[in-house]
Order: C-alpha cells, then structure tokens, then sequence
C-alpha cells in the first residue's frame, strides 16, 4: 500500500483466545498472521480482536498484563517491518503504572507506531470497570496518508464518539471485538447504523469461542460508508477478508451532505 493508496485489502484475524494463556494467545495469533500474509491476495491491514493476550481473566489481569505492553509491542512492530504489513493490533490487557488498560495499538508498514488507544466505555456486565482503567480521550490516526479511528467493541453503542471521529476526518473506524451471544442482533445493527450516520467504513473484528458463561460468535465485518455488507465472517475461526475503496466515501458524503447540514448549536444536552 502506497502512500494516499485508496484501496485497502483488509484481514481480520477472527479466533479463539484462551482465557489467561498469553503465551499460548501469541502463538495463536502470530500462525494466524502468518496465513494472513501469506494469501493469494496480501493484506494491506490485518485487525486482530479485543483482549487477545488474556481474554477475559479479570481477577487475574494484574499479574497477566503486558507490562507497558512491551512485549507486545516489539514482537507486532517486528513482524509488521518484516512483512510490510499495517496491523491495527486488536486490543490487549496493558499494564501502565499501577492501572491497567484494555489498549489497542497500530503500525504502519515499516513497523513504527501510528498510534495508540485504550478503550473509553468499560463494559459492566463483564466486570471491566472493576478491574481495568479507561481511556481518557478520542483517537484519529493517519495509516499511509488516510484518516482512521480507533474503538473498541462496547464503545461502538456511544455514536456520540463515533461521530466525533467522523468529524475529525476518520473515514474508517477500526472495532477490535470480544462481543458474546445472544447480542448478534445488536452487534450488526450497530455497527451497520455506525457506518451509514457517519458515512465511513466500519471494519470489525470479532473473536469465537467459549470463555467461562460466554459464547463469542465471530461475524467479524466490513461494511461501507453506504451501510451494505462487504464481507463478513461465521461463528468459526478463520481469515475474513475484503477490499474497501476509500473513494467511496467522498462520493457518498457528497451525495448525501449529513456533515454539511448539521445543525450543532441546537443539539445541547444536559446530562
């Protein structure tokens, strides 16, 4: 992928974590990239899901976290350079000081960090709140010239961030996943909705498999700004792939003017 490139080949790494197993998760994670790479069609960006390194081991997740998440960190900048490959690298636990974060981390092709995000919204009926630490601001990051955003599963059922990211220039939204049964129904309403108010693409990627009560079931996609479906996966393990034409969402903001005809002034809210 060349520098202002429009058109993205996109691998989402959709796969089973095992729950308190960082070694184990990387070695998963690192074979899967691997096929990834190794297509028929490259991928420009590969998406891996939400809290790879650990899952959901919240009661241990003081003792599992990546320290500053170094570990992490040089192994995927290692294997972007390697492979000139970009990698919005999912999510994992990180610890940072005394706190720790549920953060996801991008590289671009040459392997240098593009940006960094830990999730806002932390998610109660998982406990998150009692163990991690949320993030503090909004992130758009530049990957080879394209504006892009940064969330992380829950997040995506606050479209006020959403639109902020639109705002400040995203036209893709990146949503590392760990999203369970039996929410399907809202997992692809909300991410289809996100993509059509804001007129960007919405790449998500979803993790399967059983941890403890929760089921993950995968149905990691692609949609357009337009909101139509370009690939999406099933509840297995696998490599979801697809092609997005950043072009399109030019065109699809000019045809339909949303940003233009805002009216902010009369949309204050008192909590």
């Amino acid at each position: 992928m060349t520098q202002q490139q429009t058109s993205w080949n996109i691998a989402m790494i959709q796969c089973d974590i095992r729950m308190g197993r960082p070694a184990e998760n990387r070695e998963i994670v690192e074979s899967w990239m691997e096929k990834a790479v190794s297509q028929a069609v490259k991928p420009d960006v590969i998406v891996l899901p939400e809290m790879w390194n650990t899952g959901y081991a919240l009661e241990q997740i003081h003792e599992l976290a990546d320290v500053d998440g170094r570990e992490t960190r040089e192994w995927i900048s290692g294997f972007a350079r390697r492979n000139a490959v970009r990698i919005v690298a999912g999510s994992i636990a990180e610890k940072r000081g005394g706190d720790v974060y549920n953060t996801m981390r991008i590289y671009d092709g040459s392997g240098e960090e593009v940006a960094s995000y830990s999730k806002m919204h932390l998610f109660r009926l998982m406990q998150e709140e009692k163990h991690l630490a949320p993030g503090e601001s909004a992130v758009t990051f530049d990957l080879d010239g394209q504006t892009s955003g940064a969330s992380i599963c829950y997040d995506i059922r606050f479209p006020e961030l959403m639109r902020t990211l639109a705002l400040t220039g995203a036209k893709v939204l990146f949503v590392p996943a760990a999203w369970p049964h039996p929410r399907l129904h809202h997992w692809r309403t909300l991410l289809m909705a996100r993509a059509i108010e804001n007129q960007m693409y919405v790449i998500a990627c979803n993790r399967t498999g059983l941890s403890g009560k929760d089921n993950f079931f995968g149905h990691s996609m692609i949609i357009d700004p337009w909101g139509e479906v370009i690939a999406e996966g099933g509840e297995k393990e696998g490599i979801i792939a697809g092609q997005i034409d950043l072009s399109l969402v030019d065109e699809v903001r000019s045809r339909i003017p949303v940003f233009e005809d805002r009216r902010p002034s009369l949309y204050n809210v008192t909590p």
